[in-house]
Order: structure tokens, then sequence, then C-alpha cells
């Protein structure tokens, strides 16, 4: 990306139609540059040559930057201090707004590892925050991670609160259905592949994660819809030896069978680069997806003690760590600064990377017919980033977001 001209006097609020010109304007399949992005009523009206625009349309010189879809982030469980599994509408703003200020337009409320009461109080918060118009990034639903999860492969989750499938407590958390967009459980587990079943009638995407299984567990699942896997190598089973047979794992599967959609934490820390590599080119950027995983860390200093759920974390070394450092904790990096990690370090070009983290979560979660690229007839969810990936001003639904 060119390096952008100096900052632009902007108007305080923007007019119900206007164009953004003089920047490059990522595509699904190609950046372009002479275009300019017609906005009208809260949508993408048009993409057309910016020396054609009528005169009474307002424009935005954006001062060569890139025009990106807004980010989607569908495996965020906080930042600035705070987490989703806090039902209170302060946490909430904080971190809908610290993602907003990042260019992630939408996201999903993740929750980790509680007690069920909790869970549930965080699912009613969600959907009454969700019933109003908020500041910040859009929340588009809940991802509720665990607590359904293999206590071998419970990595940074709160022992005290995992659970199997098949003690009745799974009912609590859907009767708020309606914004589970992800429910995420190790598919080994007792009333595993029943809960797939339940979660394909309901239109939940079934996801699995922090998990042992292996090849003969999670095919049945598979067969049955689960369809996505969280965090690749993260808290996820690989092969073994019994004797002097090798047995896939978690991961094998995840890598191999083309039904499935998966995500990387790509903070540059849970993942060297040579797995980043491999993770693309099985699933490729339109079943990958990058994700934050940041939790309450996020934008916080090294050495700061965090929480989530009933377990205390520390910011060291540009992750999330357990006190013990005996497994990460989440990150503690915003999904805009990840870009530029898939590009430089990872190799992917700047529209595939920037395809994995809008238009392909988008896919994951059934919205991308309103959102994660900018086509004709989307909400107008734009983030406008300078050369370094920090946004240099968000829009969402047409409107500048509200910090």
């Amino acid at each position: 990306m060119p390096n952008p001209a100096p900052d632009i006097k902007l108007p305080p609020q923007l007019p119900t139609h206007f164009a953004l010109v003089s920047g490059l304007i990522a595509l699904p399949s190609e950046i372009v540059t002479g275009q300019a992005l017609l906005v009208a009523d809260g949508r993408i009206a048009a993409i057309s040559a910016a020396d054609g625009l009528p005169s009474d349309v307002p424009q935005i010189d954006v001062g060569g930057r890139l025009i990106a879809p807004g980010l989607i982030d569908i495996h965020i469980h906080g930042a600035l201090g705070r987490t989703f599994n806090e039902p209170t509408a302060a946490a909430f703003a904080t971190i809908t707004r610290e993602n907003a200020r990042c260019g992630v337009t939408s996201l999903l409320a993740t929750t980790a590892t509680d007690a069920i009461d909790n869970l549930v109080a965080v699912l009613e918060c969600a959907e009454q925050w969700m019933k109003t118009p908020q500041p910040g990034a859009q929340l588009l639903g809940v991802h509720v991670e665990g607590p359904y999860f293999s206590m071998a492969q419970r990595g940074a989750q709160d022992p005290a609160h995992i659970r199997n499938p098949d003690d009745g407590s799974v009912e609590q958390l859907l009767e708020y259905r309606d914004i589970i967009r992800i429910l995420t459980f190790a598919p080994e587990l007792p009333g595993a592949l029943a809960l797939t079943q339940r979660l394909v009638e309901l239109g939940i995407v079934a996801a699995a994660g922090h998990s042992s299984a292996r090849e003969e567990d999670a095919v049945p699942a598979i067969n049955a819809g689960l369809r996505h896997m969280i965090h690749m190598w993260s808290a996820q089973s690989t092969t073994i030896r019994e004797g002097p047979w090798r047995k896939p794992g978690l991961l094998e599967v995840s890598l191999t069978d083309e039904r499935l959609t998966g995500e990387i934490i790509a903070d540059g820390k849970h993942l060297p680069p040579t797995l980043m590599k491999l993770a693309y080119k099985c699933l490729g950027p339109d079943r990958l997806c990058a994700i934050s995983d940041a939790t309450s860390g996020a934008g916080l200093p090294a050495g700061t003690r965090f929480r989530m759920g009933g377990m205390e974390y520390e910011v060291s070394d540009g992750v999330g760590m357990m006190l013990d450092r005996s497994a990460f904790a989440g990150s503690t990096t915003l999904l805009n600064a990840m870009i530029p990690i898939l590009v430089d370090q990872v190799h992917i070009p700047l529209v595939e990377a920037l395809r994995m983290a809008s238009l392909t979560p988008a896919r994951v979660i059934g919205v991308d017919a309103r959102k994660g690229s900018l086509e004709t007839g989307k909400d107008a969810d734009i983030a406008i980033f300078d050369a370094d990936f920090s946004a240099w001003r968000t829009i969402i639904g047409g409107q500048w977001a509200t910090l």
C-alpha cells in the first residue's frame, strides 16, 4: 500500500448519499484504483469511475488509503480489560467500540467456559443489546465456545466448568437459539452427535474445538452437519500412534475434509508462518477465516493481569498467557493487525487476506448476502486503512462509527 496523504478534515456526520474517492478499493477478487465507492441510505449503491460522478454527490477524499470491507470477527472474547463473559452493557460497549476503532464493523460476542447461569446471563445481555442500534461494531450474535470440551484439551478454559453435552444443560443455552450463531464443542464427548443434529435443525453452526477427537469421532459429527473448526492447532488433537499404526486426529480431519471451514489466530504468536501457510494451502481463502480470539487483554500493556470467566491470565510477549506459562490464553491482537501478518509473513495476497477477515467469516455464519464485501446492495460497512492497517475511519451502515 502507498503511504497516504496527510489527514483530511471530514464532516462530523456523513450525508445520506456520498462517494469515497481517491482510494484503493478492495473488491472480493481485486483491488482497483480510479474508482469511487458510492453509498446511499446505508448501503453500497455502486462502484463507478471517479471522474464520472454526478456533481450533486458529496465526495470524501480518503487520500490514497485502502477502502476495504469492514472486518468481521466471529471469534473474539474481549478487549481493554472487558470480556463478553461480563453480562453488562458497559463491557459490551467497551469491546465493540474498540473493535470499530480498529476497522472491525461486526462481530460475534464469544463466550469462554463458565457457569451455565452466567452464560445464560450473557446470552440475555446480548439479546437485549441487539434489540436497538448501538455504538461500535455491530453485534451479529453469540459464539458459545464451551463448556462442552475435552479436559485434556481445555487450554485456558476454566476446568471448574467443563461439561459433557448430555448433561441437559445445553437446553438452557438453546433458549437463546435465535442469537446463537456458532456453538463449539468437542465431538468425541457423550451426547455430542445428538447436539450436532440439534444445532443443524436450529440453523446454528456446529463447530469443533478444544477436543481430543480421533478421526472416527469427528467423521460421524461431520456427516451429521458439523461444519466448522475453531482456532486450528490450538487445543486440537493431532496424529497419535497405536503400535505401528498412525491414527489421524481432529487437525488432520480439519485440513483434509472439504466440507469444513476453519480458523487461524493470525497474531504471529499462536502459529508460526509455516503452519498458517499449511492451513491456507489446504483450505484456501474461501474456507479459512482469520480470527482474533482476542481476550480482555487486547490493548493492555505487557504485565497486565486480566480475567476471563473464573480464570486470571497475563499479557506477556504480545499474547495472553496462563500465569504458569503452560498455555496461551487467547490473543491480545485485534483483527486489523493480523492482516499485515498474513501478507508479510504468510505471503497471502492482500485481497485474499482481506477476504479471510470479511467475506469468508460472513459466509460461515450466513450473513454474506448483506455483509463481508464491497458489492452493490450490501450494507455500507467499510474500513478505511492507513498503510500500517490502523483504521483511519470506520463506517458502519453508512455512518461514521461512534467511538
